[in-house]
């Protein structure tokens, strides 16, 4: 068959995007039968057998060209999440599931042209159950492991792990070991949920050539559990923001101050401070929250300027 696959969130910037991990096993399994895989083409692609459309984001546009395919499968997160209310919600028959043998198949990293990283999940779900995230209705309110390295790693020397809530997974320490084991550069690319660091995890990641961690201050009502667990952590590893990096929630339930305060606590221990807006597309351009996210996240002007009223005043 000729199969067709489109990036909706990247197709018209392939090369310099993040790859799309469901398009990568789709193209593997069907290379495994020897069928014929491209990426979609509008103009000069003709028929096809087949064609796949994922993306991973909600606020990202349709696809603009027709498709020209006897069957058409749309697929991704973006896809099931729709905005009733003002309120971001995720429709559960929309979601489809890869069948397991593709699944669990090492992805087809030739697609985007990848040689030297990894990636993959080895856990899935997360027990907290926070009103801004997805995750509990997409794989549940418990983490559980769901595949060992191996089926996503084959030597690389990067591995980006996607991972809700690895801490939460009751095998913590055989994913941990495994990670540690492959002597790969990991990037823990979710915000590893610092509530449930202990010095004995600390420590499991320390042994680990980690790239980079990023965790989540996103409740500011968790702070009197989340300051002292930073603290500990920075203690244990002697890491600083060039390795550690701290997602804060901003926009949810959350006022100014409260997000200055996170913003500067993080700031006092050298981590580096990352701001996510929620329901940001829906933010006016030059409102105060944006201007914000641009002081904090634009690392040179953060450590060159010492508070927000400074910044704002040079703004």
């Amino acid at each position: 068959m000729k199969i067709g696959l489109v990036d909706v969130d990247n197709y018209n910037n392939l090369r310099s995007c993040f790859p799309n991990l469901v398009l990568m096993k789709i193209s593997a399994y069907h290379k495994t039968l020897g069928d014929q895989v491209e990426w979609y083409d509008p103009l000069f692609g003709g028929q096809y057998n087949k064609v796949y459309m994922s993306k991973v984001f909600s606020f990202t546009e349709e696809y603009p060209y027709y498709i020209n395919a006897d069957e058409v499968i749309k697929g991704g997160i973006g896809y099931c999440i729709s905005l009733v209310d003002g309120k971001e919600v995720f429709d559960k028959t929309k979601d489809i599931q890869l069948p397991y043998h593709i699944e669990h198949i090492m992805p087809d990293y030739s697609l985007y042209g990848i040689t030297d990283t990894a990636y993959g999940f080895m856990s899935r779900g997360c027990p907290r159950g926070c009103g801004f995230c997805h995750v509990k209705d997409k794989e549940g309110l418990k983490s559980y492991k769901v595949a060992d390295l191996s089926e996503f790693w084959d030597g690389q020397k990067y591995i980006e792990l996607f991972d809700p809530n690895t801490l939460a997974c009751k095998d913590y320490k055989d994913i941990l070991q495994q990670l540690a084991d492959s002597k790969a550069y990991v990037d823990f690319n979710q915000g590893i949920d610092i509530r449930m660091m202990t010095e004995e995890k600390a420590e499991l990641i320390k042994q680990i050539k980690v790239k980079y961690i990023h965790f989540a201050f996103d409740r500011y009502q968790d702070k009197n559990i989340i300051m002292p667990k930073l603290k500990q952590f920075v203690d244990v590893t002697g890491w600083d923001r060039h390795k550690v990096s701290v997602y804060v929630l901003c926009g949810f339930d959350t006022t100014m101050e409260q997000n200055l305060e996170r913003i500067m606590y993080l700031r006092s221990l050298n981590l580096q401070p990352y701001v996510m807006l929620y329901d940001k597309e829906h933010i006016p351009k030059g409102h105060e929250l944006r201007k914000l996210q641009r002081w904090v996240n634009n690392k040179f002007v953060f450590w060159k300027c010492d508070s927000f009223d400074d910044y704002m005043k040079g703004a």
